[in-house]
């Protein structure tokens, strides 16, 4: 009878016994039971999470239980800026929350009510004067804001230019040290009143390209048929929400010092990322997985946003018309002021052929571009053919300012060489 070559499995033999595998050398010739300790090591549990990334994770599970968001990233942020209302004073910046929607019925005056009783010290209004406003604001421990119904302060013309004193409080209480002067008392003095603070406005519709701006957008919309979230009762559940209220501010208070100091890699630039860094910095201090989520939140929404204003902005649109108008004709280094406006013009999607009765015209298009200081001239053409166009060299470093290509924006937003907390290197 022939023994079983090593390694091969046992079989029974003629009496219905099995033959013991073979015995391999450097190998134990059976399996070997673990010991507890050994069997630990080999797979080791993960790291417990910190009391900020749990904290953090306990809001984001109370948003979506009562809201549904249009998005993970909307959720990430909308946690994110609620802890950094519990520390104001460590920042630059007061980002500012806009929770906007199509239409009514959408979950905006849900998800304020969660922001209301998470957030640090908050003071609500639906429609109060800026005298009132900022009469409210402490400079040493500032309030948060809360504005539902903002889209009628500045949903028509004329309740805009009402409110137009609100809106600028609005906009220069995001950076600190804008202060607002008024003369007040028997011997008319006058005195200096702070600013900033951190606030969330609630509306229908977009609310004024300022606001926007300085802004976390958060775009509600309808639930569908199969999205499911429970019932808020105010009696019931904001316990549980102050709760958690309570314990950032134990957690992040001793951090003040620390945050204030710190600044941290970001992957946008400019005011998006003055906006944004609040937020980045609580959630390196919380740790896990929230420096990841909130950057790539950061990215996302603030793509999107760029995209909303390339569509809104009329000059921005513009000049985006008039870079494809050069794509679409090989990108020669002139073209003619005609030949331009009949391809914009042509665009079906775009405004330029109800601009006026005969859609843009030449002096329209000149009025549109002198901000950029960009205007016609007599050019001549390969064909030895003179008449008004732009050269394309005139364009190159306004689109690379006002808007850059997808690719560009890409490269831009990448983050610093330095590895991101909690991510390797």
């Amino acid at each position: 009878m022939t023994d079983p070559q090593p390694n091969a499995p046992s079989r029974p033999n003629g009496s219905g016994t099995s033959w013991p595998p073979g015995a391999v050398p450097g190998q134990p010739a059976g399996p070997v039971a673990l010991s507890p300790e050994e069997d630990s090591d080999a797979c080791p549990s993960p790291p417990p999470l910190s009391e900020g990334a749990q904290i953090l994770d306990a809001l984001r599970a109370q948003v979506k239980r009562y809201v549904a968001m249009p998005s993970e990233e909307a959720v990430t942020a909308v946690a994110l800026w609620v802890a950094a209302t519990h520390l104001q004073r460590a920042w630059q910046h007061a980002p500012r929350l806009t929770i906007v929607a199509p239409e009514k019925r959408c979950g905006k005056s849900r998800l304020l009510d969660v922001v209301t009783e998470t957030v640090h010290n908050r003071l609500i209004t639906v429609n109060a004067s800026a005298a009132a406003i900022f009469r409210s604001i402490d400079g040493d421990d500032p309030p948060t804001l809360l504005v539902d119904e903002a889209d009628t302060m500045f949903s028509t013309t004329k309740a805009a230019e009402k409110n137009e004193e609100v809106r600028g409080l609005i906009n220069a209480g995001h950076q600190r040290g804008r202060p607002t002067l008024r003369v007040s008392g028997p011997e008319h003095q006058v005195q200096e009143f702070p600013t900033f603070a951190m606030a969330a406005l609630a509306g229908i519709g977009d609310l004024p390209d300022t606001i926007m701006d300085r802004a976390v957008v958060i775009r509600m919309r309808r639930r569908a048929a199969g999205e499911k979230v429970a019932s808020f009762r105010t009696n019931r559940d904001t316990p549980a929400l102050n709760a958690i209220r309570d314990r950032l501010h134990a957690w992040l208070q001793p951090l003040y010092e620390q945050a204030m100091a710190t600044e941290p890699p970001m992957p946008v630039e400019d005011r998006a990322a003055d906006t944004w860094e609040p937020l980045v910095i609580i959630a390196d201090l919380a740790r896990g997985d929230w420096p990841a989520l909130a950057r790539t939140a950061c990215r996302t929404m603030t793509d999107y946003e760029a995209g909303q204003d390339e569509e809104g902005g009329l000059r921005t649109r513009l000049l985006v018309g008039i870079r494809r108008a050069f794509a679409a004709v090989g990108d020669p280094a002139v073209l003619s002021t005609k030949h331009l406006l009949e391809s914009l013009n042509a665009d079906r999607e775009a405004p330029w052929a109800e601009y006026g009765a005969n859609g843009l015209t030449p002096r329209g298009l000149q009025l549109l571009l002198k901000p950029y200081g960009i205007g016609s001239a007599n050019r001549r053409f390969p064909d030895g053919a003179q008449a008004k166009g732009f050269a394309r060299n005139q364009f190159l470093d306004t689109w690379a300012r006002y808007c850059p290509e997808p690719r560009a924006v890409a490269e831009a937003a990448r983050p610093a060489d330095e590895p991101l907390p909690d991510t390797a290197a």
